[in-house]
């Protein structure tokens, strides 16, 4: 990226100022388990090529967001013309708010800010304030740009505008650019919506609510957190983010169970994948059995092949999780997310949760739940066969009047009606006169027809 690529759709340097002189302000990397960091300060050349001029690229591809420049809290889906390495995982849809962050995840919430995002600035920024204000990205098939352009703050307008950028590359590497920042960040209020610069993943777990039928309750659990000084936010700064390896890489029990990438990573033969248990797949990494299984770590073939990313180190250092939680719970109804159409943050969200589901039963206790709802179920269905058996049988008897069932319950019923004489072989019943027998219950029919 940069300067050795001036084709059109490339990127190209920007805020090349004479009058600088080669001081680095280069910070030292910051190891951060799954990133390495990298910040570089206003004088140092690296800032500024990092920098992406998106007023230089084919127009065509360059989209300005109607809906997020003119609106306040809002979030729309974009879709990614490439596959996107974030914490191991590849994504190809990505969710733009007007906060100054993006959110990653797939399960949309009220909570957008909480977790999973990639966030160069994220503060209450409103573009609807200003008719410069604008929300613009740019795809040009190995690289998404997207840009803040001239954002004022909703509850301190007078701070002046901000421009920064956020780039998200093929190979996993995150870049925050900083064109105009007009205080330091620590002074912007975070009393009415969060201020954060950084990255954050989390996984979600899905548990069936036994007491209300057909309603999931989502539970988050933030596994990592990537902070950032704010301090270091400056005009004409940058950061950049180098994703290291990790368990979800490696595609083979071998090199798998015998990495040494700072992750305890395990090998699972039913799922056939590698993983620490942390990551967005946890649920079937649990569901399935993995944690068990990978105790041993035993491979049945230790013959396997390693991808890992270009631009990566290894790192040896321990990881340590630390878990937030966040739930929601929503009904068990499916629907698709909509794609470049415009969504909510953290106040207003207006999508609807993508039912995922679990593939089997999360706990004990759901398979109880699952038991007595199927033993409910046999119960109704023999009792709906009892009654559409007795009602098939009294249609019988009404239309076959001769037949021994009917004779049978004839005979035997306690009535005050006159009863029938019925002719041998006729096919229906004579009409007899009747003579009462005083007090006596019943009657007698004669034998004139």
């Amino acid at each position: 990226m940069g300067q050795d690529s001036l084709e059109p759709g490339g990127f190209t340097d920007l805020l090349l100022e004479d009058g600088h002189d080669n001081t680095t302000d280069i910070e030292e990397d910051t190891d951060h388990n799954y990133y390495t960091s990298r910040t570089y300060g206003p004088f140092e050349s690296t800032s500024r090529d990092l920098w992406v001029n998106i007023d230089q690229m084919e127009k065509d591809k360059v989209k300005i967001h109607g809906i997020l420049s003119n609106t306040h809290r809002q979030a729309a889906r974009v879709n990614l013309s490439f596959d996107f390495p974030f914490y191991g995982h590849f994504l190809r849809e990505i969710t733009v708010a007007t906060g100054g962050f993006i959110y990653t995840g797939e399960v949309v919430h009220r909570m957008l800010t909480a977790t999973q995002y990639i966030a160069p600035l994220m503060a209450n920024f409103d573009p609807s304030v200003s008719r410069n204000s604008t929300v613009r990205y740019f795809d040009n098939g190995t690289a998404l740009v997207v840009q803040w352009d001239h954002v004022h703050l909703q509850d301190n307008y007078s701070l002046g505008s901000f421009t920064f950028q956020a780039t998200l590359l093929n190979d996993g590497r995150i870049i925050f650019g900083y064109k105009e920042i007009p205080v330091s960040v620590t002074q912007i209020s975070s009393a009415n919506h969060p201020v954060k610069v950084g990255l954050s993943d989390a996984f979600v777990v899905v548990h069936r609510i036994q007491q209300i039928p057909n309603v999931r309750r989502r539970t988050i659990y933030e596994y990592h957190r990537v902070e950032l000084q704010m301090s270091k936010i400056t005009n004409l700064s940058a950061v950049e983010m180098i994703p290291l390896p990790t368990c979800l890489q490696f595609n083979s029990c071998g090199p798998c169970v015998t990495a040494q990438i700072g992750f305890n990573c395990s090998w699972c033969n039913k799922l056939q994948r590698c993983s620490s248990g942390f990551d967005r797949h946890r649920q079937d990494w649990v569901d399935s059995g993995c944690p068990e299984e990978s105790k041993d770590k035993i491979c049945e073939k230790n013959i396997g092949t390693t991808e890992i990313p270009p631009h990566t180190t290894t790192a040896m250092q321990q990881t340590t999780t630390k878990f937030r939680v966040l739930t929601t719970t929503r009904g068990s109804t499916a629907s698709h997310l909509p794609t470049s159409l415009p969504t909510e943050d953290d106040t207003k969200i207006a999508l609807h949760l993508k039912d995922n589901g679990a593939s089997t039963d999360d706990s004990a206790a759901e398979k109880k739940g699952g038991t007595l709802h199927a033993g409910l179920i046999v119960g109704i269905l023999i009792l709906v066969l009892i009654v559409a058996a007795a009602i098939l049988v009294t249609a019988y008897m009404y239309h076959h009047p001769t037949s021994a069932a009917s004779l049978f319950f004839i005979e035997r019923r306690p009535s005050r009606w006159p009863a029938m004489k019925f002719r041998r072989g006729s096919g229906h019943p004579a009409y007899a006169e009747v003579e009462p027998v005083g007090e006596k219950e019943g009657f007698i029919v004669s034998e004139q027809c």
